[in-house]
């Protein structure tokens, strides 16, 4: 009896060995994925976070090498379509570069005088905005997450002070952004774009007399500490600058269920650090700035006023112009209607403000709305994401990830 079960057992370890070999373990998935920044600008801080994070939470699932701006694929503005046609796994990006394919990119970043950091947290998490903004991506075979905000951008650097509208006439600057770009003109002064990496020089060289990038920590690292003497304030131009994380859809489609849920928890995880790492380094960096001799100047309240009129009359136009943008604008306007009394009654104890005309500009964004027929479908969304996150169903291992909370049946 001994002797049949030793041979039984011999048996089943060696039918064992053999189903281990001919059942493969699954194979980590190795993706690339380039920033859109090279090193000298810091915004890279919340991309490598990124990574460093999904590695550690996908480890034996997914490994993701992370590369420097600029080492694979050479130029920023090609970075898109290498995500798009899928030569590239993943890659961050700040959404406003792709407005030359649709101005609707532009409000999912960085609007003038409009969304703060705290307003963009809410909107995509809770209102309707990363559904959005995925549904805009969408549209290039991209699949898309928020992972990078700071505070509002540092404002302008410039070798003459500048404290009111008539003070921009003739100045040439480099400045990003379509719809900043033509409020600077009208201001009286000429917008230039270039590369972050070249401002320093131009600046340097007087081909241009102002410039703008991003928060303090950032411009400090770039130098312009050394190349110009007056900053100017507040950063209207980008008062919540958000970076973003690239997909390719081909990619994305391969990866596990499980892996995909990590994504969303570990872009809201990076998006709140670099909010926070950011912010605090601002304080530090203003001083520093303050101590090299840069002087600071506040723009008067008439001219951040015709700022305003101009920001809108644009955003007005845009919508009018493409259902994608109407769609983004109504949101987030309904956003700031939605969330006005609450911040109205808290005060001086909130945060964030609501811009000045809003009834007027949500009733005309309304009305676009209803003319390009996406009204309905942005309320109906908001109300689909508000159940989802007032049920709280989690996302269950072994179903078909689709998003987290999960939809209610």
């Amino acid at each position: 009896m001994k002797k049949r079960f030793y041979y039984v057992g011999i048996i089943l370890l060696a039918s064992l060995f053999i189903v281990s070999l001919e059942t493969p373990t699954q194979a980590v998935i190795k993706w690339r994925y380039q920033s859109m920044w090279v090193p000298s600008i810091t915004l890279w801080r919340g991309d490598k976070y990124f990574s460093d994070l999904m590695n550690i939470l996908a480890k034996g699932e997914l490994e993701i090498q992370y590369f420097p701006g600029g080492t694979l694929i050479t130029r920023s503005d090609e970075i898109f379509d290498a995500v798009s046609k899928g030569t590239l796994d993943m890659a961050s990006d700040w959404p406003s570069y792709w407005e030359g394919k649709n101005t609707a990119f532009g409000l999912v970043t960085s609007t003038p005088v409009w969304f703060t950091p705290g307003d963009y947290m809410l909107w995509f998490w809770q209102a309707g905005g990363l559904e959005l903004s995925q549904e805009l991506y969408a549209k290039y075979g991209i699949v898309w997450f928020p992972h990078s905000v700071t505070g509002p951008e540092s404002g302008q650097r410039s070798n003459k002070p500048i404290r009111k509208g008539e003070d921009y006439k003739g100045v040439k600057m480099r400045q990003c952004g379509r719809v900043q770009a033509k409020i600077l003109h009208d201001l009286g002064g000429a917008a230039i774009f270039m590369p972050g990496a070249e401002i320093y020089l131009a600046l340097s060289r007087g081909t241009i007399d102002a410039g703008e990038f991003s928060v303090p920590e950032c411009d400090w690292a770039m130098g312009f500490q050394e190349v110009t003497k007056f900053w100017v304030l507040p950063g209207w131009h980008q008062p919540g600058p958000v970076s973003g994380l690239m997909i390719s859809k081909k990619s994305w489609d391969k990866l596990p269920d499980r892996v995909k849920f990590m994504f969303k928890e570990a872009a809201m995880a990076t998006m709140m650090w670099s909010w926070t790492y950011f912010e605090y380094s601002s304080g530090e960096y203003t001083r520093k700035f303050k101590e090299k001799g840069t002087t600071y100047t506040i723009l008067d309240k008439a001219t951040l006023d015709k700022i305003h009129d101009y920001a809108y009359k644009y955003l007005l136009e845009d919508a009018e112009a493409n259902p994608d943008h109407a769609k983004i604008a109504f949101s987030q306007a309904k956003y700031f209607k939605d969330i006005e009394e609450w911040r109205t009654i808290q005060q001086p104890f909130t945060w964030g403000r609501t811009p000045p005309r809003m009834d007027e500009i949500y009733s005309k964004l309304e009305a676009i709305a209803k003319k390009h027929k996406v009204y309905d479908s942005v309320i109906n969304l908001e109300r689909t994401v508000r159940k989802r996150m007032e049920k709280q169903e989690f996302w269950k291992p072994g179903t078909p990830y689709i998003e987290n909370p999960i939809t209610p049946k």
